[in-house]
């Protein structure tokens, strides 16, 4: 079965074709490093980790580019044109670039907490001055863009008029109608500037208090913010690529405006398949300023948030945004993370136990019914996943196959009710698809091991007393331990198991 993505441009499912496979280009576009990310940021990151880790297993070679915006993003629609890095600089006392390394390394260290594995490619818009200025020069040549006090603007109407006859029209992936725009856009700071309140700005001049600046053509000034994403895709992957990412949010206008301005300068649309996640809501709500609901992402680790009843692991959040499929809602509370919280550390003690065992792979079912379904369970991972990346459904075979290895763990079933075969090829696709494409490692920590060598003393001493029938001393461990959220079982062969609650 080939893999099938919802491409956000067509508005369907279509099978996968690199252009030039088994290479893949894929770009995301990354955090504006004015603030630390939050819960928000925390789903289209680690989506496209998947992504990616899916990609690579199918043997594909990508090259995953995901940008830093670390300088002129303002945006036109809902709130006056603002560098955000800037604005924040004066804020906190800092260099703007003093700024942006604090916050860029805040956000590396969350995607390690995640374990997302890094990018391919990492640009920066700072960095890519000189690409952006290059293909601005090129829309206005073009006729497409035009200048104004210094300013750069994207002529939206013409562009609209032009390329609708191509079929490319303005609005061709957010489904917004241009006329509509024009009657809905705010009044903002030099809207006298534009021919049109829908053109967007590719550069902008810097007024006299802007810390960050540069040259141009047009004097001093600072790039828009869907410019830099367009020049750095077509430095790194090429006029066109594969697949281009990001959150819903991204649809209008950043993503609309890429596709305009890159296919006016490359005469090519950008990208080939265009993949969005929906977004995070709390409690039902949006998140925003306003409902005090933004949970910065050291906040959830620490549970500082006025909003959280507890610190959340980095993997009960991974796992949670898994359990969800990528496209559809996925509203945060309490009662969902702690629910994640209980269903992955039942999920991750069974998957323990099973990485364990040694099978043989020779030895056959003796019920040939209960072998037949696990390895049917095992083999959906792969269709689930390539009718586009449904995660959601993977993991709900994992904890039916989780049910197995309990009743073989807990005898309720024999252990040769499935075939060593099976049982071998169980272990390698939870490794594979646990580890390796869902980024899952459990809560284990480094502490961890000494936390087993403590229960294990306690198990031993008890084990101990209970052989000197001292009774009150073994069943006073038990009760403690049990309290501390720590149950023992004693098992039929004399053993003792332990599970943390």
């Amino acid at each position: 079965m080939s893999l099938k993505v919802y491409n956000s441009l067509t508005r369907k499912k279509e099978v996968f074709e690199p252009i030039n496979a088994p290479y893949v280009g894929m770009y995301v576009c990354g955090p504006t490093v004015s603030g630390e990310s939050h819960l928000g940021h925390a789903r289209p990151f680690i989506t496209f980790d998947v992504v990616y880790r899916y990609l690579m297993y199918l043997g594909y070679k990508v090259r995953y580019v995901r940008n830093i915006t670390d300088a002129g993003h303002f945006e036109e629609e809902g709130r006056e044109a603002e560098d955000k890095i800037s604005s924040k600089a004066v804020l906190e006392k800092l260099e703007p670039m003093e700024l942006v390394q604090k916050y860029t390394n805040l956000y590396h260290w969350a995607m390690a907490q995640f374990n997302n594995l890094p990018p391919s490619i990492e640009p920066t818009a700072t960095g890519h001055i000189v690409e952006q200025i290059e293909m601005i020069k090129k829309i206005i040549a073009d006729g497409y863009a035009y200048e104004a006090n210094g300013s750069v603007y994207f002529d939206v109407e013409k562009y609209h008029i032009e390329y609708s006859k191509k079929g490319l029209p303005y609005g061709i992936l957010s489904g917004r109608v241009l006329d509509d725009q024009l009657d809905t856009t705010r009044e903002l700071d030099n809207q006298e500037e534009k021919r049109n309140k829908s053109d967007f700005a590719l550069w902008k001049k810097a007024p006299p208090e802007h810390i960050m600046r540069w040259q141009s053509p047009w004097g001093e000034g600072f790039p828009g913010w869907h410019i830099e994403c367009s020049a750095m895709s077509t430095k790194y992957l090429g006029k066109e690529f594969d697949i281009h990412g990001g959150g819903m949010d991204l649809q209008f206008p950043h993503h609309e405006c890429e596709i305009a301005q890159s296919t006016v300068c490359n005469h090519i649309t950008p990208a080939r398949y265009w993949l969005h996640n929906n977004m995070i809501t709390i409690n039902g709500k949006k998140m925003g300023k306003s409902y005090n609901n933004v949970i910065k992402l050291s906040e959830l680790f620490e549970g500082t948030h006025p909003i959280l009843e507890q610190a959340y692991h980095p993997m009960t959040v991974r796992f949670f945004i898994l359990q969800s499929h990528y496209r559809g809602t996925l509203d945060f509370s309490n009662e969902a993370l702690q629910a994640s919280e209980k269903a992955l550390r039942r999920l991750w003690d069974a998957y323990e136990w099973l990485s364990k065992q040694n099978f043989d792979n020779n030895t056959s079912a003796t019920d040939t019914v209960q072998d037949a379904k696990v390895a049917q369970l095992i083999n959906e991972f792969d269709e689930f996943m390539n009718d586009d990346l449904n995660t959601a459904k993977v993991l709900a075979n994992m904890f039916e196959l989780s049910s197995v290895i309990n009743s073989i763990k807990d005898k309720h079933i024999k252990a040769d009710a499935v075939s060593g075969k099976t049982l071998v090829l169980l272990q390698t696709q939870l490794k594979l698809y646990i580890e390796d494409i869902f980024g899952l490692t459990g809560e284990r920590t480094a502490d961890d091991g000494k936390l087993d060598g403590v229960l294990q003393l306690l198990i031993d001493i008890r084990k101990q007393a209970k052989e000197r029938k001292d009774f009150v001393t073994s069943d006073k461990i038990r009760n403690e331990l049990a309290a501390l959220g720590v149950q023992l079982k004693d098992e039929k062969d004399g053993g003792v198991s332990y599970s943390i609650q």
